[in-house]
């Protein structure tokens, strides 16, 4: 099964802003954005174990204060599901009620389903017994739903929308690799004719890079079409070698991305580096060498970074 959940979970705490703004306008129009949102989602762990970011759901616990003008904040819950689960609801009023018996404040759930059946669409759970009644309605986003919107998710301006286009590239082209590679080249070159600051694009690139994953051959076509892309447009932000770094560890996943980055830049010249590359074992050098290939004119020049 592929890891949908875990880019999810940091396209949410990148965006969340631009989450709410998306999915849940009535909310994002009610929280002052002037004041920082808090994340308290190693709160939620605590009063809640169970909520660990896997292969089958996110959850998020955000603190956020209204545009009321008075003194006031509210706790917001999400829950993005990827696959169905006969326990979603309950969990939904676990998580709700746990932070409000905890702050003593307002808990709004909010749930995004991310599965491919229409007919699945808990949005409440209800528990009676003698007269008492308690439980939970809560609102649902349904991405199946956003298939249709297909072209205008294309062109919003807004970076939760590529999420959304990742999140169902990355779905419906499971098997078919090169639909899916061609689909991913197009939507991360659209990424640079919105006029994006290289921060927000980068973080939105690393996102849909994540997402949308590519067995190791393609990644190096990729990783050598998406460089040469920016070279032309002097725009070298990010690479997928960036994402195997992280993912592998540092000493040898960085020296891993160098690997995949030298390749396509300077083919087998590039390559008769990696014994001394391999030689490094500080990552904050290693860094170094991966940021350093991109402004590289020749081979020789990467070892100033080590050598020098």
């Amino acid at each position: 099964m592929a890891d949908y959940d875990s880019p999810w979970k940091e396209a949410l705490d990148s965006f969340f802003e631009a989450f709410l703004e998306l999915f849940f306008p009535e909310a994002h129009a009610d929280i002052d954005w002037s004041r920082p949102c808090e994340s308290l989602d190693k709160d939620l762990q605590q009063i809640a174990p169970e909520a660990e970011i896997g292969r089958r759901y996110v959850d998020k616990l955000v603190k956020v204060w209204l545009n009321s003008g008075q003194e006031r904040w509210v706790l917001v819950h999400v829950e993005v599901q990827t696959s169905w689960d006969r326990d979603f609801a309950r969990r939904m009023y676990t998580y709700n009620y746990r932070p409000f018996d905890k702050y003593n404040n307002n808990v709004a759930s909010l749930a995004v389903l991310g599965d491919d059946n229409p007919r699945w669409r808990p949005n409440q759970i209800w528990f009676t017994r003698w007269g008492t009644q308690t439980g939970i309605r809560f609102p649902v986003v349904k991405l199946l739903a956003y298939r249709e919107r297909w072209e205008t998710l294309q062109e919003s301006r807004n970076p939760f929308a590529m999420v959304v286009l990742a999140h169902w590239i990355a779905r419906r082209r499971r098997e078919d690799l090169h639909a899916r590679y061609a689909a991913k080249i197009k939507l991360i070159k659209g990424l640079y004719e919105r006029g994006w600051a290289a921060e927000e694009l980068r973080r939105i690139f690393r996102v849909i890079d994540w997402m949308v994953n590519l067995p190791k051959p393609l990644e190096v076509d990729f990783a050598h079409e998406i460089n040469q892309y920016e070279e032309e447009r002097h725009m070298p932000y990010i690479t997928t070698p960036e994402r195997i770094g992280r993912e592998e560890g540092r000493a040898e996943g960085l020296q891993r991305a160098i690997e995949l980055a030298l390749e396509p830049k300077f083919g087998e010249a590039g390559l008769r580096l990696m014994p001394e590359i391999r030689a490094i074992t500080d990552a904050q050098k290693l860094e170094a060498v991966l940021q350093a290939i991109f402004a590289a004119a020749r081979p020789e020049d990467m070892r100033r970074v080590w050598s020098g």
